[in-house]
């Protein structure tokens, strides 16, 4: 059985949870969870990067000069790569770097990434997290009490909240995602993962529905 302790945003013990054995308690795979890491880093980028070849440069539709008595290297165009402004040779075209990876071995890679965090006591339960109006100082104070000031984390929460958003994203080592939106990179890229109570469970849910 696999337990973890549940505190308030003064770091006070007020119970404990019991967590889900079919995310917390898998054998640790980091190659897997590189893999899950690598592939979402590359569908992350766009691939609109882009240079002219000879044939997309402007100009150039004429012959610079005559073929023969010139003394001069015979050249059909003036936007050779070999002349100045001219086009780009093997340069980079739009292309897709997307990496396809199975829903199943996305959801294990985020088990087993969740599981080393656990077992390296890089994960806090909150038994909730609200504040009345966007007020950046209240996540500083959480964040102090927990100890995790001078850490990336990540406040993993059940659904979008405004104010939550709008207190943390000032933080520079502070960012906040819905646990829905959870996977393997957020929780390799992170120091410590903080839940809420409500984000736990649900998570808990989601796999064992999966």
């Amino acid at each position: 059985m696999v337990q973890i302790d549940i505190k308030d945003t003064n770091n006070a013990i007020k119970g404990s949870m019991r967590l889900s054995e079919l995310v917390f308690a898998n054998e640790a795979s980091e190659a897997l969870v590189h893999e899950a890491v690598v592939a979402y880093l590359a569908n992350q980028r766009q691939g609109t990067h882009m240079t002219k070849t000879r044939g997309l440069v402007s100009g150039g539709g004429r012959k610079p000069y005559k073929q023969k008595s010139t003394g001069r290297a015979r050249a059909g165009s003036s936007r050779s790569p070999l002349w100045r402004k001219g086009g780009t040779i093997f340069g980079p075209q739009p292309r897709d770097y997307s990496i396809s990876m199975p829903k199943q071995a996305r959801r294990t890679a985020l088990c087993k990434a969740l599981t080393m965090k656990l077992n390296d006591g890089q994960i806090v339960v909150l038994e909730s997290l609200s504040v009345s109006k966007p007020n950046t100082k209240e996540i500083v104070k959480v964040v102090a009490n927990l100890g995790l000031s001078d850490q990336n984390i990540y406040l993993v929460i059940a659904d979008t909240d405004q104010n939550i958003l709008l207190s943390s994203r000032n933080l520079p080592n502070v960012d906040v995602i819905r646990v829905a939106d959870l996977n393997a990179y957020h929780v390799a890229a992170c120091d410590s993962l903080v839940f809420t109570a409500d984000a736990m469970k649900l998570l808990a849910g989601e796999e064992e529905a999966a």
